[in-house]
């Protein structure tokens, strides 16, 4: 005898929604200036009134949409939206134009990490750095391993660990922008299967600079890190779009 699936939540089909009108705008389905009649949200999407407006809500709140009197809920020009809200962050990657995020993220990281990591070695303690040291070495053996989501995990705690010791508390709150640069190159396929030796050798550069207070070698190893992350995308992009738009899958060096 079959059991009767429960019935969703009106949690999970705000979250739903959320998520599809998110993708839709994200990727111009829903364009620009044009209006979101509710009632027709509500037809479309089998969901309550309430539902409808609670997900508005929250994307009004990420500046992608605003109500207007006499008009309704208008869609809001990219640059309205938060582009630091990590969900904006997630939906602008899944559109087709990921890889134009992923070089303003890139640019974004190049003015502040390789600052962050200077700062570092100005400000860390020596336990702090002996941590570093410590996490690059993982970092370093996971790639060895070839496991690619221990990998991630570890290389997110390292650039969130760097920013976090440069003492400057609105750099640290970046984190979850860099990780979602980082996880995004990994669920889009912009990251090949093997650790790239240069890739892993300058993280253990920053880290043995920050511990050493090298400021000018931290910023240099941090800086050099970003700009590969950029060429790797770059070249990967190019490579599979050379391939009649095959899905992206190379093998060779990963930058991280």
């Amino acid at each position: 005898m079959n059991t009767p699936k429960a019935a969703a939540s009106p949690f999970d089909l705000h979250n739903a929604l959320v998520e599809k009108l998110g993708l839709a705008i994200a990727e111009g389905n829903l364009a620009a200036h044009s209006i979101l009649r509710l009632d027709e949200l509500e037809a479309q999407h089998s969901v309550s009134r309430s539902v409808i407006r609670e997900a508005t809500r929250v994307l009004s709140s990420k500046g992608m949409l605003e109500s207007r009197r006499r008009l309704g809920t208008v869609v809001q020009p990219e640059e309205s939206w938060n582009l630091y809200d990590p969900q904006v962050i997630r939906w602008r990657l899944a559109s087709a134009k990921r890889l134009e995020q992923l070089q303003a993220l890139n640019e974004l990281r190049g003015a502040i990490e390789p600052q962050a990591a200077r700062l570092a070695a100005e400000r860390a303690s020596w336990d702090a750095g002996s941590d570093l040291v410590s996490q690059a070495a993982r970092l370093w053996a996971a790639g060895q391993r070839g496991d690619q989501e221990e990998f991630l995990r570890l290389d997110i705690e390292f650039h969130a660990a760097v920013l976090q010791a440069s003492g400057n508390l609105m750099f640290s709150q970046l984190h979850n922008l860099v990780a979602e640069v980082l996880t995004g190159r990994s669920a889009h396929g912009l990251m090949p299967n093997l650790p790239n030796h240069e890739a892993l050798q300058l993280h253990v550069d920053v880290a043995s600079a920050i511990q050493r207070g090298e400021t000018a070698a931290a910023h240099a190893a941090m800086s050099r890190i970003v700009e590969q992350s950029s060429e790797e995308m770059r070249h990967i992009w190019s490579s599979s779009h050379e391939t009649d738009g095959g899905p992206l899958a190379l093998d060779g060096a990963q930058s991280v």
